[in-house]
């Protein structure tokens, strides 16, 4: 937790963590009240303790929250020594310093460990076009984008399934699946962008194939999207809802 308020370090260790996360968790904190140098030195102590399980042949997940703090904290350090801001206020160092802290993410030697790791990017006012977002973004293997309208409207994780995306799926899934995720991407996408002609009863059905298929499926689309934070579900349950949506 890098950069975030301190209450929420007590939350997540007693909420998220439980005792049996704890047993297999370290646990990297340093608040928005500390200074900006042991903000950066946070986050690359976590990436170290993170190395050093990889070294040793584990499989690790590492969870930064949040890189825009640890950049937030070079920018601070970067102007006070009088270097000059460039894109929205960010000097050039905080450019240079992203891929530094993580690239060191990733397999380990061939036969040893990994290291898994999801970094939080805060946007100012949801724009995708945040200079660190547009940073992370090219750097890293993929980005789940949340959308605030999502969140509104009661729809949980609220992921924006068509603005995120994965650079590793064609790696890691069968062309089955694949296509399954195609599909499905399209028809969520035909209704979204047909959302309102739907609404004030302007479509008429038959018009548009694809569409009518979007509409009758809808409802199962929006259920297979959702889940509670208690509830778990695997690749393999979640790969069989999938395929059973289209049947």
């Amino acid at each position: 937790l890098i950069g975030e308020r301190g209450r929420e370090v007590k939350e997540f260790i007693e909420q998220i963590l439980g005792a049996e996360g704890m047993s297999r968790a370290v646990v990297v904190a340093a608040p928005a009240d500390t200074p900006p140098l042991m903000r950066l030195q946070g986050a690359a102590y976590a990436t170290a303790i993170a190395e050093h399980f990889r070294d040793q042949g584990k499989n690790v997940l590492l969870i930064m929250d949040s890189l825009t703090r640890y950049a937030m904290a070079q920018r601070e350090i970067a102007l006070a020594i009088g270097e000059p801001p460039a894109t929205k206020g960010y000097p050039p160092s905080v450019f240079a310093k992203l891929p530094i802290l993580v690239e060191r993410a990733g397999n380990g030697k061939v036969g040893g460990g990994s290291i898994t790791a999801f970094y939080t990017v805060l946007t100012e006012g949801d724009d995708q076009q945040d200079p660190i977002a547009d940073a992370a973004r090219a750097i890293l293997d993929g980005h789940i984008v949340l959308d605030r309208a999502l969140a509104e409207g009661g729809h949980y994780p609220a992921i924006d399934i068509e603005q995120s995306i994965s650079r590793a799926m064609h790696n890691i899934t069968t062309p089955g699946h694949q296509q399954l995720t195609r599909r499905l991407k399209q028809l969520y996408s035909r209704y979204q962008r047909s959302r309102d002609l739907i609404s004030v009863g302007a479509y008429s059905a038959g018009t548009d194939p694809v569409l009518d298929q979007a509409i009758a499926l809808n409802t199962r689309i929006e259920s297979f999207l959702q889940q509670d934070i208690a509830e778990r579900a695997d690749v393999p349950e979640s790969l069989g809802r999938l395929t059973a949506l289209f049947q």
